[in-house]
């Protein structure tokens, strides 16, 4: 056992006393030990029933004859960051997640570890240093929170922020906000739509790295102490078998996330998260791949901010292993961590609702949830969530209104001076350039609040939070710091987006073009500390905004 390095021999005899120290015994010294990274805190409702789930993990782990050694590992919501400074912080953290994880498993000499996590980089951030540690690992995902509901009908976080749209367009009184936000978050879990804490989970399932059914199971289900209980046994059992994680996840893998990602129509930031965490097991996934896969994916759920439905609703009609039984031609047949592979687990699943989780015969949309756009606007590429664009906005021709910041976009917004026909381009909020690549669900929300959501469209090389609705191109490569094109665009320029068409264009000439990035001068906002450092080491957003 790697852990043997700190328990066996006479010259381990002082790492032995400070083991001794915590309460392991003699008979201690004989197991493999477990470490469990648990997210908990009480910032984040998503994180804030972790400790009862890293609790049934440390039954399950003792059960099989093994030591937990629970750590803990940083979180950030990406609801209360949203809309300030905070945000530049959130994309940073997940790299700062899996150098937490990989520093105290190898420090301590960990046989295996189970991550006890939920929400936006957190589980990306796991997952990573899974890849990287190739050791065994499993993760436990804490669900999806309840949906909220005011007068019979369903309600989240996406709900409050739209509020506000509508509360600047005159639409909705102060009051009227204020009832919404009472309503809806009503309690633990990550927010109740597909959003990208909730994609990734799903993924994270599909991917083979969670037990059955983990990635949909609310957070307020009694079944999830019984699954982290499981896990914690099954991970005892991996170390025992010697089933380390590059052994569960390959390049197929990844092909099933991707696949399970087109179907249910999820975030937009898991074209970040997938590359990255593929880096890390020593795969390559790209974005022509994700686009190569919508194209014959198609979206088969309409989960919020997409559709009508919840998470408990998709969970409710068979969750993962229900949309893999409607996928299954399309999946490599890889293993999991259960011990079963991945395409026994689709045939054996059952959907309990066709219209929530529908045929690919009737799908909600012919093609899969996101779309790759390139052209001379975004040479190395730009990401939409098209499930979430109304078809009238798949082809659009609009003028450009051009904001350096996010915070300059939403005063702009507020104040009602972007009107239909326009594009809001918002940039330095890339990876380098804001620094961290801010999600931008203010300014969106803003344009969805007001009714502009089917006449606006918004060009950023920032991100959007997976509650975004609506014709919003993000991710655009190279990023405005990075002397991309999109640094060259002025008031008043015309821009043509055609999502089906998979372009986006800057309708200026070339030569004109290649003399406004001559004399662009680049906004610096001069980080500090972490923020610093990060721009040093990351890369550009269409590789997944890898840092080296």
């Amino acid at each position: 056992m790697r852990s043997d390095a700190v328990k066996k021999g006479v010259d381990r005899a002082p790492q032995r006393s400070l083991l001794r120290a915590t309460g392991m015994t003699d008979a201690d010294m004989e197991r493999p030990l477990i470490g469990i990274a648990n997210s908990w805190n009480d910032v984040v409702p998503g994180h804030i029933h972790l400790n009862e789930l890293a609790e049934e993990v440390r039954k399950g782990v003792i059960e099989a004859g093994g030591v937990p050694l629970t750590f803990g590992v940083p979180g950030v919501c990406d609801g209360v960051a949203m809309g300030h400074s905070g945000m530049r912080y959130s994309l940073v953290s997940r790299d700062t997640i899996s150098d937490c994880v990989e520093i105290m498993v190898q420090a301590h000499c960990m046989d295996g570890w189970v991550g006890v996590t939920n929400c936006d980089k957190i589980t990306p951030g796991m997952l990573m240093a899974a890849g990287r540690l190739d050791i065994p690992a499993i993760m436990v995902t804490g669900g999806p929170m309840e949906p909220g509901l005011k007068d019979g009908k369903g309600l989240d976080l996406q709900s409050v922020f739209e509020a506000l749209g509508a509360n600047k367009a005159g639409n909705m009184s102060e009051s009227e906000v204020l009832e919404i936000e009472r309503c809806a978050c009503p309690g633990k879990g990550s927010c109740s739509g597909l959003f990208t804490a909730n994609t990734m989970a799903c993924l994270t399932e599909a991917l083979g790295m969670s037990l059955t059914g983990c990635g949909s199971m609310m957070a307020t289900d009694d079944r999830k102490k019984d699954l982290a209980r499981a896990t914690g046994r099954r991970i005892v059992e991996l170390v025992k078998e010697g089933t380390n994680a590059r052994k569960v996840v390959t390049k197929g893998s990844f092909n099933n996330a991707i696949v399970l990602d087109m179907a249910i129509g999820g975030s937009s930031n898991t074209a970040l998260h997938i590359p990255a965490i593929a880096s890390d097991f020593g795969v390559d996934v790209d974005l022509r791949t994700f686009d190569e896969i919508s194209k014959r994916v198609p979206h088969l759920t309409s989960i919020k901010p997409s559709g009508p439905y919840h998470m408990k609703d998709f969970d409710a009609a068979g969750g993962v292993p229900a949309m893999l039984s409607r996928l299954v031609d399309e999946l490599s047949d890889e293993m999991t961590v259960n011990g079963t592979r991945i395409k026994e687990i689709a045939r054996k699943a059952v959907v309990r609702n066709e219209e929530v989780i529908r045929p690919k015969e009737r799908p909600f949309h012919k093609e899969g949830g996101i779309a790759v756009l390139y052209g001379n606007l975004a040479p190395m590429g730009s990401v939409v969530k098209q499930a979430a664009v109304s078809p009238e906005m798949m082809k659009f021709e609009g003028t450009a209104k051009v904001f350096d910041s996010e915070q300059d976009a939403y005063e702009a917004i507020s104040a009602c001076e972007i009107v239909a026909g326009d594009v809001v381009v918002i940039r330095y909020e890339g990876p380098k350039g804001g620094p961290g690549m801010p999600e931008m669900l203010s300014p969106t929300s803003l344009i969805a609040g007001m009714g502009l959501s089917d006449s606006v469209a918004l060009i950023t090389d920032g991100r959007f939070s997976g509650a975004t609705r609506g014709p919003c191109i993000g991710h655009v490569s190279p990023e405005a710091f990075d002397r991309g094109p999109i640094a060259a665009i002025i008031d008043g320029d015309r821009i043509s987006i055609d999502i089906t068409g998979r372009r986006i264009e800057l309708l200026v000439p070339q030569k004109e073009l290649e003399e406004r990035l001559a004399n662009v001068k680049v906004v610096d906002r001069h980080p500090t500390g972490v923020l610093a450092k990060y721009r040093r080491l990351v890369g550009d957003a269409s590789s997944g905004a890898i840092c080296r």
